[in-house]
């Protein structure tokens, strides 16, 4: 987490009430909220609805509950989970299959890939779909918002704190209202003080971002150097996310070598990286079940410094 992140969430716990209450505190607390949303909006370049919710994970079921959806092969988790939902194919760089992607559906497509950092081509996807839904999880508060009509956003992708994340929407009349708070659209009571932290954090200086790509590339080198494989090498990728083959090692034994050296990755997503079981993305990609269980995902944060890359490299070149 961002420390102006932290701050801003302890000085909401301090000063909580319930924002629906409708005693003073309360009132308070609404307008507290209210202002964190707009200021959340304003830091994205949002003039849409902003609903507030517990994570990526609900907002994009909010977004695709009882609909007729179509997502890629490669989404999250959270997506492939909705039930009946078609499946569009990729290539073996990861990008989706234009040609097979239906015309006038419900369309979810990952704006940046959470695995391999691939970006997809959301311009021309949403020239085929009736209604977009980009998860921008990995790719808010870095590179600018997609032109969707639902977009989907984590706070501590970004900095800011776990369990609060928000579905951006163009027209609410996409929306099926379920009740509760949120207008209608999410039940709850409304975490104040983590749409502070949201806010601090989108509003926190991003100049790191233009040096992780450095950083990226240096690495990349480096596992090339040392015999290893980058995934989606010739694919547009963002600079925060890479995935990296080790051929002849798991990546469980990867894991806990490097954990037990002192760096924290992970083999897939870290929602489903505890189950080590064989990455669909990988699959979807075309890459067998052994070299896919050769993979690791290596993230950069704010906090990242070519120090740590190169003892990253260095540690991952003697295991190799």
């Amino acid at each position: 987490m961002r420390p102006q992140a932290v701050a801003a969430m302890m000085e909401g716990m301090a000063r909580w009430a319930n924002p629906s209450s409708p005693h003073a505190e309360g009132r308070a607390a609404r307008r507290t909220l209210e202002d964190a949303r707009a200021r959340i909006a304003a830091a994205l370049g949002w003039d849409g609805e902003v609903i507030l919710t517990g994570g990526a994970s609900e907002a994009l079921a909010i977004a695709l509950g009882g609909t007729d959806a179509v997502a890629t092969s490669v989404e999250h988790d959270a997506v492939l989970r909705v039930a009946g939902m078609d499946r569009v194919p990729v290539g073996r760089d990861g990008i989706v299959d234009l040609a097979a992607l239906p015309e006038g559906r419900r369309v979810a497509v990952q704006a940046v890939n959470s695995e391999t950092g691939v970006l997809q081509p959301l311009d021309a996807v949403a020239a085929r779909a009736r209604v977009l839904v980009a998860d921008a999880s990995q790719s808010a508060g870095k590179l600018p918002l997609p032109a969707a009509d639902l977009i989907v956003v984590s706070a501590h992708k970004l900095g800011g704190p776990p369990g609060i994340g928000a579905l951006l929407v163009r027209d609410l009349a996409l929306l099926t209202p379920t009740g509760g708070q949120e207008q209608g659209y999410r039940g709850g009571t409304e975490n104040v003080p983590a749409a502070l932290g949201f806010a601090a954090a989108l509003e926190a200086p991003r100049d790191w971002f233009a040096a992780v790509g450095s950083l990226r590339d240096r690495l990349d080198a480096a596992i090339r150097a040392g015999g290893g494989e980058v995934i989606a090498d010739a694919s547009p990728r963002i600079a925060t996310i890479a995935a990296y083959r080790m051929p002849g090692r798991s990546a469980a034994a990867q894991l806990m070598r490097l954990d037990s050296a002192g760096f924290a990755v992970s083999a897939g997503s870290a929602c489903s990286s505890g189950t080590l079981k064989t990455s669909h993305v990988l699959s979807a990609m075309g890459m067998d079940a052994k070299a896919a269980g050769e993979v690791i995902r290596v993230s950069f944060g704010w906090t990242t410094t070519a120090q740590e890359v190169d003892a990253f490299a260095a540690a991952w070149s003697a295991m190799a």
